[in-house]
C-alpha cells in the first residue's frame, strides 16, 4: 500500500462520508454554521451593536443585520489594522489579505483569523485533495510534492506581528510545517515579492523535484510553466515531471487557457480540479471531472446569502438563504464568515446548476459586465463566446478584455474586444463573427441589441500585442498572486490604458 492510498484510507476517506450529508442536510448544516457564528461574535463590538445575544433564528438575523460592502466594513477594518481588537471577530486578528478581485488603484484589507485559516482555507484545500483522492484512489499524489504559486506580503502598518498581503502569503506563511515537506519551493522563495526574480527562482528550485500536484492561478501558473520549459528546453511539462497527475487552479476562469495547458502538458493522465479560494472564504471544490460546476462548501466557518443579480441596485433587495435559491439565476454572493465579515457582499455572481448536493458556477462580478446599452453581457457569455470562437478558427487565447463603444464618429455604438493570441485564428473576422453570433445566442438582451445593427453594431476585435495584458499589470504594480486582467467593464477606463500602450 502505498503513502498515498494509507492517507486517503485513514484520513480523507471519513471526511467524504461527512461531505456526502450535503446532499439532504444543506439547510441544517448551514443554519448550524450561522448559528455558532453568531454565539462566538456576540460579545464583540458588532456583536453588541446588533445584539447578537436576542438573534436565535435566520429571520432574526435577517431583519437585524444591513448587507455590507468594502465601504461600510472599511473602518472597522483600519482600526484592527492599528491594533484594535474585539470589533468583528473575538479572536485575535493579525492577518489581512489584501484582496486584488478587480484592478482598481484602491486596495481591499480583508481580515483572516485564525478560525478562518482553519475551518475555512486551509479545511478547502484539504477538501479539494480528499475528493480528488476519492476520485482516483490508485493516485500517487503524495509520493513527490505538491508545487504552490503564491504571492507576497509585507508588514501590517510596520509591526513585526502582523502581515498583510496575497492571501496564497499568509497561507503559506502560517501552514503546518509538516505540510512544508511535501510542498516546493521553499518558503522562501514562494514568497518573494519580485515576480521576475520568483519565476527564476522556482524554476531553478523545482526542475529537480518530483513534482505531482500543481496549485495556483491559471494565468500565472501559465507563465511559470513555459520560463520552465524555455529553460530546460522540453517540450511538456511531463518530460520533466513524469509523474505530475493534478493542477488545482483558480482565480480566473480556466476556460481561455484550456488548449494552452494542452500544448504545455500533454499527457492524458492530467487532471484539472477548479477551486474557488477567495480572499473572503473558500466556497467550492469541482467534485466531478465531466461537470464544471463546483460543490458549496457548507460546513465550514461561512453563511451564505444570495441577491438576485436584478436586485443588486435596489434599495430593498430581495435576498435568500441556500434553500431560498433556484437553479439557472444569477445571484450576487453575499457571506457571513469566521474572520468578522457579516452579510458581506463580495462582488461575485454565481449560478446554482443543481440542488441536493449544491453546485454552482461563477458567472461573473457584480461591476464586471457590460451593460451600457441594456445587454447585460457578463463573463459567463464571453467565456462560452470565445471557446466556441476559438475552437471554430483554431485559435488560443493568452488574455482579453472588452469594453464598450459609447459612440464613434459615425454615431455607432459596439463592443470592442482587446484580445492577446497565443495562437492566431485563421481568420480574425470569422472569430469575431462567430464571437458575435455565440453571445446572441446565450444572451437574448444582447441579441436584441443587436437586432438589425439598431442599438449595437457587430463587435470589434483588436488584436494586442504580445505581453501587453503582462505590461499593463506590471505599469500598475500588480504581477504574480492573484492579480487579475478585468474581463469586462462598463466604462473604457481600462481598455484605453491598454490601447495607450498597445501601440
Amino acid at each position: 500500500m502505498n503513502i498515498t492510498t494509507l492517507l486517503n484510507k485513514v484520513y480523507f476517506a471519513p471526511r467524504l462520508k461527512k461531505i456526502d450529508f450535503y446532499a439532504n442536510r444543506a439547510g441544517e448544516l448551514q443554519h448550524k454554521v450561522l448559528n455558532r457564528l453568531v454565539r462566538m461574535a456576540e460579545n464583540t463590538e458588532w456583536g453588541k451593536k446588533y445584539d447578537y445575544k436576542s438573534i436565535h433564528t435566520y429571520e432574526d438575523f435577517r431583519k437585524r443585520l444591513p448587507i455590507q460592502t468594502y465601504e461600510e466594513v472599511k473602518p472597522y477594518v483600519e482600526r484592527l489594522r492599528s491594533g484594535e481588537q474585539n470589533l468583528l471577530w473575538p479572536s485575535e486578528i493579525r492577518w489581512f489579505a489584501k484582496s486584488s478581485g478587480t484592478t482598481n488603484d484602491k486596495s481591499k484589507f480583508l481580515p483572516v483569523s485564525r478560525e478562518s485559516l482553519n475551518d475555512t482555507h486551509y479545511q478547502g484545500g484539504k477538501d479539494a485533495v480528499a475528493i480528488y483522492l476519492g476520485q482516483n484512489p490508485d493516485s500517487h499524489f503524495f509520493s513527490g510534492k505538491g508545487l504552490i504559486l503564491g504571492g507576497s506580503h509585507s508588514p501590517n502598518l510596520n509591526s513585526k506581528h502582523s502581515l498583510v498581503g496575497d492571501l496564497s502569503a499568509i497561507l503559506i506563511q502560517n501552514v503546518y510545517p509538516l505540510v512544508n515537506c511535501v510542498r516546493v519551493p521553499s518558503k522562501r522563495i514562494a514568497l518573494m515579492s519580485d515576480f521576475e526574480s520568483k519565476m527564476v527562482a522556482i524554476a531553478n528550485s523545482t526542475i529537480s523535484q518530483n513534482v505531482t500536484n500543481l496549485s495556483g492561478v491559471p494565468s500565472w501558473m501559465l507563465v511559470l510553466i513555459k520560463h520552465i520549459l524555455e529553460k530546460t528546453g522540453k517540450q511538456s511539462l511531463e518530460e520533466i515531471w513524469p509523474n505530475l497527475e493534478v493542477f488545482f487552479h483558480g482565480g480566473v476562469a480556466f476556460t481561455p487557457y484550456r488548449e494552452q495547458y494542452k500544448e504545455v502538458i500533454r499527457s492524458s493522465n492530467m487532471h484539472y480540479v477548479e477551486t474557488y479560494n477567495a480572499s473572503e472564504g473558500y466556497f467550492g471544490t469541482q467534485n466531478d471531472p465531466n461537470d464544471p460546476s463546483m460543490l458549496l462548501m457548507i460546513d465550514y466557518g461561512i453563511f451564505y446569502e444570495f441577491i438576485p443579480l436584478e436586485d443588486i441596485d435596489k434599495e430593498n433587495p430581495r435576498i435568500y438563504c441556500l434553500e431560498e435559491v433556484e437553479t439557472e439565476k444569477n445571484y450576487a454572493l453575499v457571506i457571513s464568515t469566521s474572520a468578522g465579515l457579516w452579510r458581506y457582499m463580495i462582488g461575485d455572481t454565481v449560478k446554482f446548476t443543481q440542488k441536493d448536493p449544491y453546485k454552482f458556477v461563477i458567472t461573473g462580478r457584480t461591476k464586471h459586465f457590460i451593460n451600457a446599452f441594456g445587454e447585460e453581457l457578463i463573463v459567463d457569455n464571453a467565456e462560452k463566446g470565445l471557446a466556441k470562437a476559438c475552437e471554430a478558427t483554431g485559435a488560443l487565447i493568452s488574455d482579453y478584455s472588452a469594453a464598450p463603444v459609447f459612440m464613434d464618429a459615425k454615431a455607432k455604438c459596439r463592443h470592442q474586444w482587446l484580445i492577446e493570441f497565443a495562437q492566431m485564428p485563421d481568420n480574425v473576422e470569422k472569430f469575431a463573427k462567430i464571437l458575435d453570433d455565440t453571445l446572441k445566442e446565450v444572451n437574448s438582451d444582447y441579441e436584441a441589441k443587436r437586432q438589425n445593427n439598431l442599438a449595437l453594431q457587430p463587435l470589434e476585435v483588436i488584436i494586442a500585442r504580445k505581453d501587453l495584458f503582462h505590461d499593463w499589470l506590471a505599469q500598475k504594480g500588480k504581477l504574480g498572486g492573484q492579480h487579475k486582467v478585468p474581463r469586462l467593464s462598463n466604462t473604457r477606463q481600462y481598455i484605453e490604458e491598454m490601447l495607450e500602450l498597445n501601440n
